[in-house]
């Protein structure tokens, strides 16, 4: 019987490749997993609908009273869940990991659904007509977590069979088709692949098991058909010569194999663009770098709104900070510092002081580092909770700064990271930002190697900006804040 069900599976996770479906889309160049966007749509109709049972639950015995097909019903139940879906977000429930099992997932619900209440609680305080009464607001959390956990386990049964994993198959054997396999295997979000193999190339040090290396001798589609692969990559530094095989990947494509570079493959799964395997042509003649005037005019407004917004609504904490700062050092309150901005010019920007007034007292700017003592104890507090960054809305205003881009770096830094490190001058090409997507997928930067690896995730933010992708980073951001992650 399992080696039935294990045939149907295999011929039904064929049939799937065959037909194209693929573990992601793509929205203004920006790689989005489908499984997250189909979760993300039933957990909405599930939302909605504890809504609507908990209400017919609630007043099941009281006709009359409580209308579900009133006009102001409606509403009212997508208010509560875009609240929930809004916190579920913010504290990381979309990006799942296969690995994280049954018990973890409800423990990370606990917070967010807390969240939820209270997000839901204050949009029913600023608008009344929406109000649903304690009662049915517990029956509808109570409905809405059964429900959720009910698809996620689901979720975690399929992601046992073979109907969600993409075969893949690597050209190449050498230190990148390595470095390309580890991440595919390492993956343990919602793409999830199973590596089928390698075909080594001539005169290429192999760098993989030699268990995973597929014999030569067949062309590309029949290695590729015998082991139902989807998806070949193309993980070789050297393509010239008549060594490379690019008749043969050209008829992998049009017998309908998917065919990308290692570039794109990293781009994709890890929100990155390599800079150890790029040469200039794939900048020039890739996709992406939209800097049309459109672009530029949504981006704008929506930095002012943004800033503006937070300005407002965060003077209560920044009128406590400027005080507990003047009480505990006296002045200067704010810290300015040259920082280089777009098309490399140069700009002051503002925080909160978090050090000492002689933190630099040797003349020579250093990198900050975990534990620094020069940090002030509020420093370490404003730090920890992002709050020394807030007044660089003032900046954001002023226009010498965006609300999401590249961190603005120091002048003697860049210098030095600009000689070191390929490409590091094109993150000058947009304005610089209060949050990035650095800052929400790596650590916070202390030296020429973190600068490498945050200068690939700046890469894929210049190459890919888009309104939808800046959405995503601050609500990435404020995962991070909520959950400290990465200060120092």
């Amino acid at each position: 019987m399992h080696r039935v069900n294990s045939r149907v599976l295999a011929g039904l996770a064929s049939a799937w490749n065959k037909f194209g479906v693929r573990n992601v889309l793509k929205i203004s160049n920006h790689y989005v997993s489908k499984i997250a966007s189909a979760l993300l749509l039933i957990e909405i109709g599930i939302l909605i609908a504890s809504a609507y049972l908990a209400a017919a639950v609630r007043f099941s015995g009281d006709t009359g009273f409580f209308r579900t097909d009133d006009h102001q019903f409606f509403p009212s139940a997508m208010a509560f869940a875009i609240s929930m879906v809004f916190a579920m977000t913010a504290l990381g429930m979309y990006q799942h990991d296969f690995r994280e099992g049954f018990r973890n997932t409800l423990l990370r619900m606990m917070p967010s659904f807390l969240l939820g209440f209270m997000l839901t609680a204050f949009v029913f305080y600023i608008m009344p007509g929406f109000y649903f009464g304690r009662g049915i607001l517990m029956l509808m959390l109570g409905f809405a977590a059964c429900g959720i956990l009910l698809v996620r386990v689901v979720l975690f049964k399929s992601s046992e069979s073979r109907l969600l994993e993409s075969r893949v198959l690597f050209l190449g054997a050498g230190p990148l088709a390595k470095e390309c396999a580890d991440l595919a295997s390492n993956n343990g979000g919602y793409h999830k692949y199973d590596v089928v193999g390698f075909v080594p190339m001539p005169e290429e040090t192999t760098s993989v098991p030699a268990a995973s290396v597929l014999p030569v001798g067949r062309s590309l589609v029949a290695i590729a058909n015998e082991h139902n692969a989807s998806e070949i990559v193309v993980a070789v530094q050297n393509r010239r010569g008549g060594s490379f095989p690019i008749r043969e990947l050209l008829d992998c494509k049009l017998n309908g194999i998917k065919v990308i570079d290692s570039a794109t493959f990293f781009e994709r799964e890890a929100c990155q663009i390599r800079v150890d395997s790029l040469q200039p042509s794939w900048f020039v003649f890739g996709s992406g770098f939209d800097q049309t005037f459109m672009r530029s005019f949504v981006k704008r407004a929506f930095d002012l709104f943004a800033s503006l917004l937070i300005f407002i609504g965060t003077l209560p904490v920044t009128s406590i900070t400027a005080l507990l700062i003047w009480l505990e050092d006296r002045s200067p309150i704010f810290y300015r510092q040259e920082r280089v901005g777009e098309d490399g010019n140069t700009f002051m920007v503002l925080k909160f002081r978090s050090m000492r007034t002689d933190a630099e007292k040797e003349g020579a700017p250093i990198w900050a580092k975990t534990g620094d003592t020069r940090t002030t104890r509020v420093g370490r507090v404003i730090r920890k909770l992002r709050i020394d960054e807030i007044p660089q809305v003032l900046n954001v205003i002023k226009g010498e700064m965006s609300f999401v881009g590249p961190r603005p770096e120091r002048p003697f830094f860049v210098e030095q990271l600009c000689e070191k490190v390929p490409y590091y001058n094109m993150r000058h090409s947009i304005k610089p930002g209060i949050t990035g997507l650095a800052q929400v997928r790596y650590q916070y930067g202390a030296s020429v190697e973190d600068a490498v690896q945050k200068l690939q995730y700046d890469l894929y933010y210049v190459k890919n900006n888009s309104l939808f992708l800046d959405l995503l980073i601050l609500l990435d951001t404020l995962q991070v804040v909520l959950l400290s992650k990465g200060s120092r």
